[in-house]
C-alpha cells in the first residue's frame, strides 16, 4: 500500500501532473471588490429596518444569510477561503455597525423593580413580628397541681 502511494507520487511528479494540484494564491482585490457589492446590497436592505433604535436581528436573518452566502462564494471564487481573517473582518465590521446593541441588557422600569423587591422586603420585616406575636399569644402558663 505504501509502495503504491509512493509510486503514484513519483509518476505525478515525473509527468508534471503534480503542478495541476497547486492552489493559486488569494486574489484579495477581486475578493474585496465583490464583497463591497455584497455589503452594499446588505446596507440597502437594512436602511429601512431602523437598526439604530433596536436590535434588528430576528427581522434581518434572511438578509444576513444572503450576505454570508455571498461573502463565502466570493471567498471560494477568489481562492481566499483559506484566509479566514478576510471573511472574519467583513463580519466583524457588519456586527459592529448593525448589531452592537443586540447584546446590551436593559434594566426594567423602576415600577417593575419595586413590584419585584417590595414583597420580599415587607416579608423580611414583618416575619419576626408575626413570629413573636404567635409565640406570645398561644402560650398558656402551666398550672400547678394542688395549689
Amino acid at each position: 500500500m505504501t509502495l503504491t502511494a509512493f509510486l503514484l507520487v513519483l509518476v505525478f511528479v515525473w509527468t508534471g501532473m503534480a503542478v495541476k494540484f497547486i492552489v493559486p494564491p488569494c486574489d484579495q482585490h477581486m475578493f474585496d471588490s465583490n464583497v463591497d457589492n455584497c455589503l452594499s446590497d446588505f446596507n440597502k436592505s437594512l436602511e429601512s429596518s431602523g437598526y439604530q433604535d433596536k436590535c434588528p436581528w430576528p427581522a434581518v436573518k434572511s438578509i444576513y444569510n444572503k450576505l454570508k452566502h455571498c461573502v463565502d462564494d466570493w471567498a471560494n471564487v477568489s481562492w481566499c477561503k483559506g484566509y479566514g481573517f478576510l471573511v472574519d473582518n467583513v463580519f466583524f465590521e457588519v456586527h459592529e455597525m448593525y448589531f452592537s446593541v443586540c447584546g446590551q441588557v436593559q434594566d426594567p422600569p423602576l415600577t417593575t423593580l419595586i413590584m419585584l423587591v417590595a414583597p420580599v422586603i415587607i416579608a423580611t420585616l414583618f416575619l419576626p413580628l408575626l413570629c413573636v406575636n404567635l409565640v406570645t399569644c398561644n402560650i398558656e402558663m402551666p398550672r400547678t397541681l394542688g395549689l
